[in-house]
């Protein structure tokens, strides 16, 4: 007992004393988030060079087409050294199908979007299908030249027709079901859906088409106007041609 006082002195300098410099506590969890960091910020950077190279090739093949875009011209776009880019794709087809299955992949999560909050309506469905088409997002010159120069390839190239026949074959199916679904649930019977839809998805291409030939004179809201005019004469209970899904009779 007589040490007591020792001891207690030994303590209170003890925690008056400053902190080491550069040698905070050791947190066991704090250190399993910094061993994980470098890791994920190298994961973060990569994907972040990827897409920096993607978008380098969609305004390379809007503004060249696919003969003039090269490896060399995509680093050179997007600022990066031709290694970074031979390091990411090993050659020019392989950023070519990595670009197609962006845009598709874009595009397909667009919609589908849409349609999940709109709920659970078919007119609202189709609707939200029709903004989605013409949002600046994924309908915008660029992109339609680039989706242009892709089918236009696709016949020669297996690769790119796959990704465009799964791409549509989903978009296409999906429209059917809906419109199957309005058919049977808005009392439409001499309507036929795969009908419905194949007509608003070859007007909608047509659409797009107009914003590549003629960018100046396409609106947004005309098109949306355009698509619901067709839908009005089909569910003329559920649309009119300037709302979007009308209250069903």
């Amino acid at each position: 007992m007589a040490d007591a006082p020792k001891v207690a002195a030994k303590r209170a300098k003890a925690d008056r004393a400053p902190a080491k410099r550069g040698r905070p506590p050791k947190d066991k969890g704090q250190s399993q988030v910094r061993a994980q960091r470098p890791g994920t910020q190298r994961a973060v950077a990569k994907e972040a060079t990827r897409l920096k190279l993607i978008e380098a090739t969609i305004d390379s093949i809007a503004r060249s087409g696919f003969a003039d875009t090269t490896l060399a011209k995509v680093s050179e776009g997007a600022g990066l050294s031709r290694g970074i880019v031979n390091f990411h794709f090993t050659s020019k087809d392989a950023l070519l199908v990595e670009t197609l299955t962006y845009l598709a992949d874009e595009y397909t999560g667009f919609w589908r979007a849409a349609i999940e909050q709109a709920g659970t309506d078919p007119a609202a469905q189709l609707t939200a299908i029709i903004e989605a088409e013409f949002h600046p997002t994924v309908c915008n010159r660029k992109k339609i030249a680039v989706w242009y120069a892709f089918w236009g390839e696709a016949r020669s190239r297996p690769t790119y027709l796959e990704v465009c026949e799964r791409q549509d074959t989903e978009h296409l199916q999906t429209i059917r079901g809906i419109c199957r679904a309005l058919v049977d649930q808005g009392g439409y019977p001499e309507v036929d859906a795969e009908d419905a839809a194949n007509g608003l998805m070859a007007l909608t291409d047509g659409l797009w088409l107009d914003q590549l030939l003629t960018p100046a004179h396409f609106d947004r809201e005309a098109a949306r106007r355009v698509c619901r005019l067709f839908l009005a004469g089909v569910f003329p209970r559920h649309f009119t041609a300037r709302a979007g899904a009308a209250s069903a009779a």
